[in-house]
């Protein structure tokens, strides 16, 4: 990645309040935000081993934002206006786009992709080929390596809600929606106790029937 600077008179605020500060590479294209330059690694020969990143070519562009303790490397690239922050990291060939969050402790790296109004968080883990689109919540202990390892279903009940389905190495499958996050069982005791025998308790059963068929329980790799 080439050379950057930071322009100290084109920032914006982020929600947080915190300062961030315009990219500016070393051929004149402008990038996105950062809060440092610790939040993009400008270094070369970018490698991936377990958790661990070396950083490589890495790009962050359009209205992006990086911030707090948030690491981008690798060959990774934020972009849109996804924000990515707290001790979050995206490395290897990820892409982050859209109006995509991660956040938290969340890793996304390999050649995964995050993007829609996607939110990844918690410990959750988005690596492989899997791409985590749309209104996904994937949260908690999350592991998520594979396109099938996380479906949403929506919308969902009297608030047209999304359904976010997930590997969980604490769960083994993760249920989020709303307020609501939790396993398989505590979600269809939820509805159970809420709807019933009711056509929206009926169309949450049905996607629990449908996770079943598509979302793998988590087995460590």
């Amino acid at each position: 990645m080439p050379a950057y600077t930071l322009a100290p008179t084109d920032t914006v605020i982020a929600p947080d309040g915190t300062i961030l500060y315009r990219i500016q590479y070393a051929d004149g294209t402008r990038g996105g935000y950062l809060q440092s330059t610790a939040n993009l690694d400008p270094t070369s020969d970018a490698q991936v081993l377990g958790d661990a990143q070396v950083s490589g070519n890495a790009w962050v562009s359009d209205d992006a934002q990086v911030l707090g303790d948030a690491r981008v490397s690798g060959n990774a690239r934020v972009s849109g206006n996804a924000q990515v922050s707290g001790n979050a990291w995206v490395s290897g060939n990820a892409w982050v786009y859209g109006n995509a969050w991660v956040y938290g402790n969340a890793q996304v790296y390999g050649g995964a992709w995050v993007s829609g109004n996607a939110w990844v968080s918690g410990n959750a883990r988005v690596s492989g080929n899997a791409r985590v689109l749309g209104d996904a919540w994937v949260y908690g202990d999350a592991r998520v390596s594979k396109p099938q390892h996380c479906l949403t279903v929506g919308p969902l009940g009297s608030r047209a809600a999304t359904l976010t389905v997930c590997r969980d190495s604490t769960l083994s499958l993760s249920y989020a929606t709303g307020c609501f996050f939790g396993s398989r069982e505590a979600f269809l005791a939820a509805v159970e106790a809420t709807h019933g025998d009711s056509p929206i308790g009926n169309a949450y059963a049905a996607a629990v029937m449908l996770a079943d068929h598509v979302v793998p329980p988590y087995m460590p790799e």
